[in-house]
């Protein structure tokens, strides 16, 4: 909502459409809050008359288990995740993804559930994602696992910032991009002329291109004060396009 030092949401398309040359919008349920049905058809609108792309929703309620024992508790988490996914297809969403458990969880029950997703999301023309978050992070199979696992209206969606060591990002995404249709292209901390210590951003973006992956890479960044916050966004897209540049002139 309108406050000072904040972004409406109504307003964001026409923010990154005018001051960011920025047209593809992915969202997460936190950022959509409770809106009813007239205010998701318009901002619908407003991407739509800014030129943007709405693309995907993550669906990041807290307090959901799809893995449960109680399956109770299982049936409250599915019936949140296809209530989202019911307003991701009123946005015209290409792709939602559930929020992965932070402990690794019962395979089957697991399988079943993102199975049972997967098929509801396809009645609404939305399909499934799987990122590497909670558990996931800390194998480089598991996001790959998953999807053929599901095997039907599933597909990747990488983050480069969510795999805890070099060795461990670089296996991941290596196994991650031939599957994926979106890519989270997160730096984290920025210095102050885009030094990147954390792990090698180019690197990460090599890996997509070399994998096939075209994009979208939505930039997921955060920084508390506006002005630098869209300087770093500014400098993130530069760089994302000298290196598809680049790649593309050298075949």
């Amino acid at each position: 909502t309108p406050a000072p030092g904040k972004i409406a949401l109504m307003d964001l398309p026409k923010v990154l459409r005018e001051e960011l040359d920025l047209r593809v919008i992915h969202l997460n349920t936190s950022t959509l809050g409770a809106l009813d049905a007239r205010q998701l058809d318009q901002f619908r609108k407003a991407a739509d008359d800014a030129g943007c792309t709405l693309t995907n929703l993550k669906m990041n309620q807290a307090g959901l288990d799809l893995n449960s024992p109680d399956a109770n508790v299982r049936e409250r988490a599915l019936a949140e995740y296809k209530r989202s996914m019911d307003d991701a297809a009123r946005l015209g969403l290409r792709w939602a993804r559930p929020l992965p458990a932070r402990e690794k969880p019962d395979a089957k029950r697991s399988l079943a559930a993102y199975r049972e997703l997967a098929d509801y999301a396809q009645k609404q023309n939305v399909q499934l994602l799987v990122e590497n978050y909670g558990w996931m992070q800390s194998d480089p199979e598991s996001v790959a696992a998953l999807v053929k696992a599901v095997g039907r209206n599933v597909a990747a969606c990488p983050d480069t910032g969510n795999w805890p060591t070099t060795e461990i990002r670089e296996q991941g995404l290596a196994r991650t991009f031939p599957l994926a249709v979106t890519c989270d292209f997160k730096a984290k901390s920025l210095g102050p002329n885009g030094e990147h210590p954390a792990y090698d951003l180019k690197r990460c973006f090599t890996i997509g291109w070399n994998a096939g992956f075209r994009g979208p890479w939505c930039l997921e960044h955060a920084n508390r004060d506006r002005k630098t916050l869209f300087r770093e966004l500014g400098f993130l897209r530069d760089q994302l396009r000298n290196w598809m540049r680049e790649s593309s002139a050298g075949g």
